[in-house]
Order: C-alpha cells, then structure tokens, then sequence
C-alpha cells in the first residue's frame, strides 16, 4: 500500500522562485498526493503562483520560516510531510524517493538530505556546499548523537510531528527552523541523512558575509535557547541510551 505524501512550501515574497520549485514538483515521476504552499503574508503574486499550480494556501500571520513551517505541516493531512523551500527545486524522482524510504523502513521516522547550490559566484557555491553545510551535517551530528534535517530538503512522518510539534519553538521567529527540529528530535526516532537525496537550492544565503553571519548568529541563539531547557551532552546521552535499549 502505497503512503499519502503530502509536501509543504513556506513562502514569503518568494513567487518566482516558487514557481520553479511548484513546477518541478508538477513534474515529479510518483506526484505528491498534495502540495500545501504557507503564505507568510507575501505581498507578491505567491498565492497566484501557488494557487495556478494546484496548491492548497494556508495562510500563518507570524512572520518568519518556524511559524510557517509548524503551521504548513499541521495542515497536511499526508502521513509523510515533506518539506521543501520555495527557493528548492527537487529532482523528479524526489517524492518517489522519499516513499521507497519510508515505506521499506518503517522505523524511520525523518530523512534528509543536502543541497547543490546554484546561481551566485563559483566561489559562493564552493564555499555554501564544502565549507558552511558540512559543519552543520557533520560537526552538529557529532555533537548530538544522531543525524540531522536540512530545512529545504526533508521528510517526516505525520506521526512523529504530532510529537515532535510540543517541543519546537515555532513562536520564535530568529529561531533556525531546521536546527530546531534536529536537536528536539527524541530519542528512539528513527532519523536518517542520505547524502545521495540531492536537490537544487538557490546559494542567496552565501551571497554576502552579512546575510552569512546573520544565518550564523540565528544557529548560535537557536542553540542557546535549547541547551538552556536540557544540555546537549544529556541530550547525547538520551540517544546513546536509547540505541543500547533498541
């Protein structure tokens, strides 16, 4: 029996981008059974876009990608949520991909994967794909205990959200989305990254040291505010614990 997938895309003045990333999407070999587009209060043409592409709107008025990302996933009725940016354009056989995943393994509860970043400058690209990213699959999996989840490309079942959803700081609009979701994810949940689920992703975080640095302060606060509600050393030990009990 094949699992409902459902897809869910924050946007905030984001439409043109939205549009290519709807359009592959539309192209996909095994289609979403539905896409659900957050409209973060844009004041371009992203529910045109989205509404043009078959997309069911849901509106968030708090501002920023935590709020928009809850609000999407609380939505979808799919029992796979899967999650991309508005910049994202995923290949055609990413839904099918993430199905086959969760369908061979039922105890994987969240995957991911990485980005290959286009436009901006070669450097800009070699630097966001070999020097920023890696630090954050590699250095906070090590820290951690367990793998993590790239914002413009994963998955999650519905039932893991439902729980996972009481513990994220989606009120909190400087708060990395991503990051959030990785460290509250509990222990005993089955969570993979697969270096081979590629997508495009636009490189305009890297475009400047500003934009940067800004994307570094919100990681750092987002761990700050986490570690002061259970220290990650604890946080490893829970997963340590919990992989000996399995």
């Amino acid at each position: 029996m094949s699992l409902m997938i459902s897809v869910v895309v924050p946007s905030y003045n984001d439409a043109v981008m939205l549009e290519q990333c709807l359009d592959a999407l539309g192209k996909q070999t095994r289609p979403a059974d539905e896409i659900v587009v957050v409209d973060n209060c844009s004041t371009d043409a992203t529910v045109d876009v989205a509404r043009a592409a078959g997309a069911r709107v849901v509106t968030e008025a708090l501002q920023g990608i935590p709020g928009a990302t809850a609000a999407g996933f609380d939505a979808a009725v799919g029992e796979v949520l899967g999650r991309l940016d508005a910049d994202t354009i995923p290949p055609a056989n990413w839904v099918a991909r993430i199905e086959r995943a969760f369908t061979d393994d039922p105890d994987l509860d969240a995957l991911s994967g990485p980005g290959r970043f286009y436009d901006g400058t070669a450097f800009i690209r070699w630097y966001a794909e070999h020097v920023h990213m890696p630090m954050y699959y590699r250095f906070v999996a090590w820290v951690l205990g367990h793998d993590v989840l790239y914002g413009s490309n994963l998955a999650i079942r519905a039932s893991a959200w439902n729980v996972l959803r009481e513990h994220v700081h989606r009120e909190l609009a400087d708060v990395t989305d991503d990051l959030d979701l990785t460290i509250n994810l509990q222990p005993g949940m089955g969570v993979r990254f697969d270096p081979t689920l590629v997508v495009e992703v636009s490189a305009r975080p890297f475009k400047s040291w500003a934009r940067n640095n800004t994307a570094v302060r919100m990681a750092r606060d987002t761990a700050l505010i986490n570690r002061r509600e259970m220290p990650f050393l604890e946080r490893r030990r829970a997963w340590v614990a919990s992989r000996r009990a399995s």
